[in-house]
């Protein structure tokens, strides 16, 4: 979300009275926005920058507000108190007008067919007579950086133009030229540049560097010209010095180059209709025409009003309110839109002003009233339609894999999304074209320029940062890649993976096909060819050759494991051998990860298939279950429902991760709805029913839960002698006694184990402010901090750029005593060396 700085007492002044800051954060909430921080000039420079540099700033206090992203309404003061003073019911929100010039014609901007190859679109529009202050200049400026950065899309789409008209005389060419034949005095220059000199000026400048690209490797560049030559501007790098605007300035011209006409009329309404309230005649915007190459006119700014119908109920419906037509009139009112009832029914028509291209559907109208109304004055009611939660099945067999492999000794990474082209090519043996991976379009770093397409990468990283730590390293990830996929909508899929690997003197190949074989054993995967799974030999340049083999599942493959080539080792920077297993997780399902987890039929499945009548499809249930003898327990009584909700605590089903007719049994057996006392069983219950269409299609049972009824009782007289019967009821106390002794025995004994630290290893890097910080000085500050827990390791100077060295230290820590956030205060204390610290690897020990 945006944030918008103001400062609070020309806020205050412009609302006309002063709140405190408890009182203003709670006016925010009501209007939808919120008060992200109070602050001043000077606290943000001396936090940022040290309190050197804080000296002399301003003391007034800010106000940091969040606005939603599409109400640029409200990116500057004027927007915002105009929208606040409406809220609450201060003041009527103003009517827009746009006017012809007093005796005279319009100004008009001629577009040439040169522009059609870089900046097609242009828009204007003229503030007459407007009055500036210090504090309105400010404004004015800050609003164009705001939309720049916002709707603009760093100017890619809209490049605005403000020119002081006087200075200036029209008409005005907008055209295109090559970069050699454009030579003006750019704003604040003391010198005439050629365009191509330009981009060179400012390919250093820390401001419009970044807007170079939009145009460079263009053949020619977008121009304004006024009818003696004077260039206006460069959109979208630059404007010309000459006709800058000042405190002075009495008559604004405003022109939007664009690539999107539509986000250029938004644009222009929103710089006019924000500062036409300065003008001599408040809220009047002088228009200007447009002339296109084909000779098509067109006047602006549009300043369109428009209105929409809709009906008090689907208001009332969906926010969830009784409120009659008349009162959602003044709801929507007050958020300045003007509405009144038409007399029809409860139809409300709505007139959506030029200030608001946010409203394009009913929804959006619906919001405004709901936030008119107040979030926090619905009345909370419950919902009417009962869904049974499920937790998605890949996600719950990764949880079920992670406990299980940490238990077999190896320790769990979670290593980025994100990495270099080199982390998944070069240092792999491969080459980038083979790994079908989505690039970033626009990488901030070297680190992060492509969707990772296999966990290898990161865990090795892992291990070359934990080099130090005792042999072996022992090391699992099971996270997401992103795989190119043209039959996706996005063109791109992500695939659950299972990596682990084995660091040691030795490569230990046997430990990670033992890893691959609990793995399987735990998936109920059986060791053979065809249906369960086996490995054969395979060519894999980032293993060694020989010792690779490809996991087939099904006469699927899945994966593959082995040694690691001594090159792909060394180029992570690690010496000793290593191997490795990956593996797709996603197959052991059954199904895809991808799959909607509903029983619903698509609209348009209905008219592919003939579906059988409810009363058909759905069997009947059995009025008296066969037997109510389960492995848990009578389902006739309490003890028994209480078992199975207890089993179902933590479980979605009975057996695996599916539905299953160990399921339906279950169910079969219990003779009537579970009270809602057992909330895991009554919610399991509920959830089972819903399969009652399509039972029979449910996968088999692989165990027995429900017991086979008894069998009749005998027709033998009251003489016959049970032989293995036994009414001692001494021994069974006795029995009963003994199990009890037992089992407080044990948990004395287990409460007597010590319990188990949990310890994290943690590399933290510790930037200087620059290349002349005392870097020995900063590593003698960080190695002061001293906390119980925290035990520091080994320590080096890692380059970073212009000669600037970060300090790179590890430490070992106790989880529950040392935080990252506590030791990253504690380092940030030292301003006087410390920028900043980052942590570049953590891994539970």
């Amino acid at each position: 979300m945006p944030t918008v700085g103001v400062k609070r007492d020309f806020l205050f002044n412009a609302l006309g009275r002063t709140y405190t800051d408890e009182e203003f954060d709670e006016l925010c909430f009501e209007f939808g926005l919120e008060l992200d921080e109070i602050t001043s000039e000077k606290e943000i420079i001396s936090r940022e920058q040290g309190d050197s540099k804080a000296s002399g700033a301003s003391d007034l206090i800010l106000y940091k507000i969040d606005v939603p992203a599409n109400r640029y309404d409200l990116l500057c003061l004027e927007g915002l108190v105009r929208g606040l003073q409406v809220f609450k019911n201060k003041l009527e929100a103003p009517r827009y007008r746009r006017v012809s010039p007093d005796g005279g014609e319009p100004q008009r901007l001629i577009i040439t067919k040169e522009t059609a190859a870089v900046r097609p679109h242009a828009v204007a529009a003229v503030l007459r007579n407007i009055t500036f202050t210090q504090e309105r200049y400010d404004s004015f400026i800050e609003l164009q950086e705001k939309l720049h950065q916002n709707i603009c899309r760093k100017r890619s789409l809209v490049a605005i133009g403000t020119h002081d008209l006087d200075t200036i005389s029209g008409p005005f060419t907008y055209t295109a030229k090559a970069p050699g034949d454009i030579c003006f005095r750019p704003l604040n220059q003391t010198k005439e540049y050629t365009a191509t000199q330009l981009m060179s000026l400012y390919k250093t400048d820390s401001h419009l560097r970044h807007y170079l690209p939009i145009i460079e490797d263009k053949l020619v560049y977008p121009v304004i010209y006024d009818s003696n030559g004077v260039v206006l501007s460069m959109p979208p790098i630059i404007n010309g010095d000459h006709s800058k605007i000042s405190l002075q300035t009495k008559n604004v011209f405003i022109e939007c180059t664009a690539t999107d006409l539509t986000k250029a009329k938004i644009v222009l309404d929103m710089m006019v209709t924000m500062f036409s309230e300065y003008c001599a005649q408040p809220f009047t915007v002088e228009q200007a025409e447009v002339v296109y190459p084909d000779g098509k006119t067109c006047v602006y700014p549009e300043l369109a009003y428009r209105k929409e119908k809709l009906s008090g109920e689907f208001i009332n419906r969906k926010v969830g309110i009784r409120e009659s037509t008349d009162r959602i009139a003044q709801l929507l009112t007050r958020m300045c839109l003007l509405s009144q009832p038409t007399g029809v029914g409860d139809e409300i028509e709505v007139e959506i002003p030029p200030t608001r291209p946010d409203v394009i559907h009913a929804c959006d109208i619906m919001e405004d009233a709901a936030i008119a109304y107040g979030f926090n004055n619905i009345t909370r009611t419950t919902p009417r339609t009962y869904t049974v939660a499920n937790q998605f099945p890949l996600n719950k067999l990764t949880e079920l894999l992670r406990q299980d492999l940490a238990a077999a000794g190896f320790t769990e990474a979670l290593n980025f999304a994100l990495c270099s082209q080199e982390d998944i090519a070069d240092k792999l043996g491969k080459k980038i074209s083979e790994t079908r991976a989505i690039h970033i379009s626009n990488p901030k770093t070297a680190e992060f320029q492509v969707a990772r397409t296999t966990v290898l990468p990161g865990l090795l990283k892992t291990v070359a940062a934990n080099r130090k730590m005792p042999l072996p390293l022992k090391l699992f990830e099971i996270s997401d890649v992103v795989l190119k996929d043209e039959s996706k909508d996005v063109g791109a899929r992500n695939s659950r993976r299972f990596c682990a690997i084995y660091y040691n003197k030795t490569p230990g190949f046997e430990v990670i096909h033992g890893l691959l074989d609990r793995t399987m054993q735990l998936l109920d995967v059986k060791p053979a060819r065809g249906e369960g799974y086996h490995i054969q030999a395979a060519d894999d340049s980032t293993f060694f050759p020989g010792r690779c083999a490809e996991i087939f599942v099904g006469r699927k493959s899945v994966g593959r494991l082995g040694v690691l080539h001594p090159d792909v080792v060394s180029r992570f920077e690690l010496t000793m051998p290593c191997s490795a297993l990956e593996m797709d997780v996603e197959p052991f399902l059954g199904f895809t990860a991808e799959v909607l987890l509903t029983h619903d039929v698509p609209m348009q499945e209905t008219f592919k298939h003939q579906f059988p009548a409810r009363s058909q499809s759905r069997p009947a249930l059995p009025s008296r279950p066969p037997t109510t003898k389960t492995v848990f327990g009578d389902m006739s009584s309490q003890a028994g429902l209480e078992a199975l909700d207890g089993f179902l605590a933590d479980r979605s089903y009975v057996e695996g991760f599916t539905a299953s007719q160990a399921d339906a049994a279950v169910f079969d057996a219990i003779p009537s709805p579970p009270p809602p006392a057992f909330c895991h069983l009554r919610r399991w219950w509920s959830h089972i029913k819903s399969f009652q269409t399509e039972r029979a299609r449910l996968p088999p049972a692989k165990s027995q839960f429900v017991l086979p009824p008894a069998p009749p009782a005998s027709d033998a007289g009251e003489d016959d002698v049970d032989l293995f019967g036994s009414d001692d009821e001494e021994e069974s106390t006795e029995a009963a006694r003994i199990r009890e002794q037992r089992l407080a025995d044990y948990a004395a004994k287990k409460s007597k184990k010590p319990a188990l630290v949990a310890k994290s290893s943690i590399l933290l890097d510790v930037k200087p402010w620059d290349d002349e910080t005392d870097m020995a000085k900063l590593e003698e500050c960080v190695r002061s901090v001293v906390m119980e827990g925290l035990l520091w390791g080994q320590a080096k100077l890692v380059p970073v750029g212009y000669g600037i060295r970060k300090l790179q230290i590890g430490c070992v820590v106790e989880d529950e005593k040392v935080g990252t956030d506590l030791l990253e205060e504690a380092i940030t204390a030292f301003e006087e060396y410390v920028q900043s610290v980052d942590v570049a690897a953590f891994n539970k020990i």
